[in-house]
C-alpha cells in the first residue's frame, strides 16, 4: 500500500514507518522537516509543508493518490477538517488521538473503547475529543473512511517515561537520581500506569491499515503490562544504576507550584489507567506488546549515556522539584515531631 504519515518523525511515529517499511509498504512523510530525529524514507519520498498550510499541501502531494493517510499533528479540529478536503480520496484516514480522551477518572478500572470520551482537565484531550466528532460525523454522513487510534503514554528514544520529568530535557531525572537527589512522585505512588514502547504500538497500528474492519472505528493500542508509578521509577532508577530517593507528594502540591501540570496530571498521570485491548485483538489477532519496561527503560538509558551530548540539564525544572522537596520535607518532619 502506498501510505502518507502527516508527521512521521516523531517518537511513536518513527516506529511506525519503520514497521511500515519493513512490512513492505510504500511510504512517504509530510513534515515542516525540522524534527531531529531520523526521517527513514529517504529524501525521495518526503513531502516538505506545513500540514496546516492548504496550498502548500497541495502543492507537494499534486496527483498523488495515497491508500492510507495517517494524521500524526492534528490537534485541534480545524485542522481534521481541513484534511477532510485534502484527503477525500484516500482509502483510508487514521487519526491518531489519545487515550487521556477517556474520562478522568475513570469510572471502571479496565478502560475499554466503550469508555466515556470526557476530560474536564486537560484542553489538550478535549479538543482531540472535538476532532474525534468531527470525524465521526463526516464518516456517518459522507463515508470518509477514518480510523481513530489512542495511544496512551507510548514511549521511546528520546524519551523517559515519569509522571514529573522534564519533556524538553529528559535526561535531568537521570542525573537527579544519580546524584541522590529527592525524587517526587505524586500520590502515594501506587496509582497503576500502562506504558507502552513505540515498536509494540507500531505492531498494533500497521496491520490495522487497508482493513475494512477498521473503517469507521476506534482502537487503542498499549501494553499489557500495568505498572505502579513506584515500580516504574524503580525500573528507572535501575536503569540508571542506582537506589532511588522517593518523595511522595499529593498531586495538588505539584498542580499549585505548576498549574500547567493540571492536564497531564489530573487529566491524566494522576489517575489508574488499565486497558483492554480485546477490540484491537479481533481485527489484529496476533498483536501482542513484547517489550517489558525494565527492557525499554534500559536501552533509553543506554542511549543517553553514549553521548554526553544528550544529558542535558533542566536546571529550572530541578530548582522547582528542590524547592518542593524541602517544603513536604519539613512539613513532614513537623507532623512527626507532633506525633511523637
Amino acid at each position: 500500500m502506498k501510505i502518507l504519515f502527516i508527521g512521521g518523525t516523531g517518537v511513536i511515529s518513527t516506529a511506525c514507518v519503520s514497521e511500515a517499511l519493513d512490512v513492505g509498504h510504500d511510504v512517504w512523510v509530510l513534515n515542516r522537516g525540522l524534527s531531529r530525529l531520523p526521517n527513514h524514507v529517504g529524501p525521495e519520498r518526503t513531502l516538505i509543508a506545513d500540514a496546516s498550510d492548504e496550498s502548500q499541501v497541495r502543492e507537494v502531494i499534486g496527483s498523488r493518490h495515497f491508500d492510507v493517510v495517517i494524521q500524526w499533528v492534528a490537534y485541534v479540529p480545524r485542522q481534521v477538517e481541513l484534511d477532510l478536503r485534502l484527503y477525500a480520496d484516500a482509502g483510508q484516514y487514521v487519526f491518531i488521538s489519545s487515550a487521556s480522551a477517556y474520562e478522568k477518572p475513570p469510572s471502571n478500572w479496565l478502560i475499554t473503547e466503550k469508555t466515556p470520551l470526557t476530560n474536564p482537565y486537560w484542553q489538550y484531550s478535549r479538543d482531540k475529543i472535538a476532532c474525534e466528532e468531527v470525524l465521526i460525523d463526516a464518516h456517518r454522513s459522507t463515508g470518509f473512511p477514518v480510523t481513530i487510534v489512542r495511544p496512551s503514554h507510548t514511549y521511546g528514544v528520546p524519551q523517559i517515561p515519569v509522571a514529573i520529568g522534564s519533556s524538553a530535557m529528559p535526561f535531568t531525572i537521570i542525573d537527579r537520581m544519580r546524584r541522590g537527589a529527592r525524587i517526587l512522585v505524586p500520590g502515594d505512588g501506587t496509582s497503576i500506569w500502562t506504558l507502552t514502547h513505540s515498536t509494540d504500538f507500531a505492531k498494533g497500528l500497521i496491520p490495522l491499515l487497508g482493513r475494512s474492519e477498521a473503517i469507521g472505528e476506534d482502537f487503542h493500542i498499549t501494553s499489557d503490562e500495568a505498572l505502579t508509578w513506584n515500580q516504574i521509577y524503580s525500573l528507572v532508577a535501575k536503569a540508571a544504576g542506582v537506589e532511588l530517593d522517593v518523595l511522595h507528594l499529593p498531586s495538588d502540591a505539584f498542580v499549585a507550584a505548576d498549574p500547567t501540570q493540571l492536564g497531564t496530571l489530573w487529566g491524566d498521570k494522576a489517575n489508574s489507567a488499565v486497558f483492554d485491548n480485546s477490540k484491537l485483538r479481533s481485527v489484529v489477532p496476533g498483536f501482542k506488546a513484547v517489550v517489558p519496561f525494565e527492557r525499554g527503560i534500559k536501552e533509553i538509558v543506554d542511549w543517553f549515556d553514549a553521548n554526553p551530548s544528550r544529558q542535558e540539564i533542566d536546571e529550572e525544572a530541578n530548582a522547582q522539584w528542590d524547592r518542593l522537596a524541602i517544603i513536604y520535607a519539613e512539613a513532614l518532619a513537623r507532623a512527626e515531631a507532633r506525633g511523637a
